[in-house]
């Protein structure tokens, strides 16, 4: 019998990717191409879905040709996005009636402050999520608020919203000749709309938010046969069988199964997420509730989760704007091996956990005529890991557990200095898989499992491995006085933005 593979379709927030997978979790063949970012105005961040359906045949397409198989080869195939970012759309037509509103867009921020009433936490009880501009629900107010015609369409039955992963498998199973609206617990989490206990959708927060409850997909858990591939296409009848929001996916792919275990995604922004097992943990330190995975009937799995708004994506901030790199791994060889006395806030849209602070704009302080762009360099490296840090303080308040090491996947892990760094910070070992690409392995897994390709969690832990290790070598003196600057720069980031400006 010929060999089995599963391929994982990634929806990133800059670029789509598909890889196939073999059963020891090794890639054998991708595809990754990249869409635009297209920014209106300040704060507005919006895709063009249709650009991204196309990339993703397209990258499917190459993955297939790379690794040498074809549909009858594949046991399944697995989905996994960019969370919260949100799109309505036709479902007769299959046309979108807005771009897709990406996760870091902040132009909800009056209808977040309408909804809250000055409570930012009207909701948290019940979806384990602060009001903030992140989440999908007001993204879809605000198209149905602004789009002629939206409003009175979607009340009619037409309009359906999603994630993109319910906009990935809607097409990859028929689109308008039969798609299957569907989304998973993990992806549902972060929409603000689901109750984390009943894993259902909150009619009354719908209501509050002028949301039809027609819109919504149905809620699946991260590993069952949603449908199958398209007649059309180059995955006819392979079965959809696995959906994970991107960070959860890297989680599980991971291997971080047990209750205390975490790992910090290093990607376009930086997430870090601690598994707390059957239990639903509140927050008091700035944190996400939210489901890390459900596995078919199982019982849901919960995490706490620190998001952090920039990482990656202020390196490409040095390589667009600012023009003193020309790609992204040079901003190491540049990085001088201190900051020069700088620190660099990159509140760009606001800041994300665990200070959950819409008003915030970056900063770069602690300037002096010595600096040069070797310090930014440096700066911009180091603010990823403080910001990891603060959010792991966080998770280990909340949740009572000394971390013993920290589990990190994303591009941003190839970087030597940032690794140090990080370890220097946190104080642990910080350890890299061999596959570094986990969100398209977890997903790549999720959909296995189902079909029964593999055997459940434990394959995972088995196929899993270590590739590097750094272990923290800075005198904590001079770790926790680096810290404490951080912690004043961050403070002149607060209350840049005043209501007036906000509300315009």
């Amino acid at each position: 019998m010929a060999e089995k593979y599963v391929l994982s379709i990634d929806q990133g927030t800059t670029s789509s990717r598909a890889i196939v997978f073999n059963h020891a979790g090794r890639i054998v063949g991708s595809g990754q191409k990249e869409h635009e970012q297209i920014l209106p105005k300040a704060g507005w961040v919006e895709h063009n879905a249709k650009e991204i359906w196309e990339n993703i045949r397209e990258v499917v397409a190459i993955a297939l040709a790379d690794a040498q198989v074809n549909n009858e080869s594949l046991a399944a195939v697995g989905v996994t996005n960019q969370r919260e970012t949100t799109l309505v759309w036709d479902k007769n037509t299959g046309e979108p009636v807005y771009n897709a509103i990406v996760w870091q867009d902040t132009r909800t921020d009056k209808i977040i402050e309408e909804l809250g009433g000055g409570n930012q936490d009207k909701y948290k009880d019940r979806v384990g999520l602060p009001l903030a501009t992140y989440f999908c629900g007001p993204k879809v107010k605000w198209i149905l608020d602004n789009v002629e015609g939206a409003r009175e369409r979607a009340e009619a039955g037409d309009l359906i919203m999603g994630t993109m992963d319910t906009w990935v498998i809607w097409n990859l199973t028929g689109g308008v000749d039969g798609g299957v609206h569907v989304t998973d617990v993990t992806n549902a989490s972060r929409t603000m709309l689901m109750d984390l206990a009943t894993l259902s959708w909150d009619a009354d927060i719908a209501a509050d938010m002028g949301i039809p409850m027609s819109m919504l997909p149905e809620i699946k858990s991260s590993s069952e046969i949603y449908g199958y591939g398209r007649p059309v296409g180059l995955l006819y009848d392979v079965p959809i069988a696995g959906d994970l929001g991107d960070q959860q996916a890297a989680t599980f792919g991971q291997a971080a199964f047990e209750v205390g275990m975490a790992k910090n995604t290093y990607g376009t922004g930086c997430f870090m997420i601690m598994n707390t097992g059957e239990e639903i943990v509140p927050s008091k330190n700035g944190l996400l509730t939210t489901v890390c995975y459900k596995i078919g009937d199982n019982k849901p799995i919960y995490a706490l989760e620190g998001s952090i708004a920039l990482a990656g994506s202020l390196i490409q901030w040095l390589r667009d704007q600012l023009g003193i790199i020309s790609a992204a791994p040079e901003v190491e060889e540049l990085a001088a091996d201190d900051n020069g006395g700088i620190y660099f806030v990159p509140a760009f849209s606001g800041l994300f956990a665990p200070y959950w602070r819409s008003d915030a704009r970056g900063a770069i302080v602690g300037m002096t005529r010595f600096v040069d762009k070797r310090h930014f360099a440096r700066a911009a490296l180091e603010a990823t890991a403080y910001q990891t840090r603060e959010v792991l303080d966080a998770m280990e308040a909340d949740s009572g557990v000394k971390l013993a090491e920290l589990k990190v996947d994303g591009g941003m892990t190839m970087n030597e200095t940032l690794m140090q760094f990080q370890a220097d910070q946190v104080g642990v070992p910080v350890i890299r898989p061999v596959v570094a690409e986990t969100t398209a392995l977890g997903a790549a897994y999720a959909a296995g499992i189902a079909v029964g390709y593999w055997n459940g969690e434990q394959d995972v832990i088995d196929n899993w491995a270590e590739a590097k290790r750094w272990e923290p070598k800075m005198d904590p003196a001079e770790r926790d006085r680096l810290y404490r600057q951080w912690k004043k720069a961050v403070t002149r980031t607060f209350d840049w933005v005043d209501e007036d400006i906000a509300a315009q």
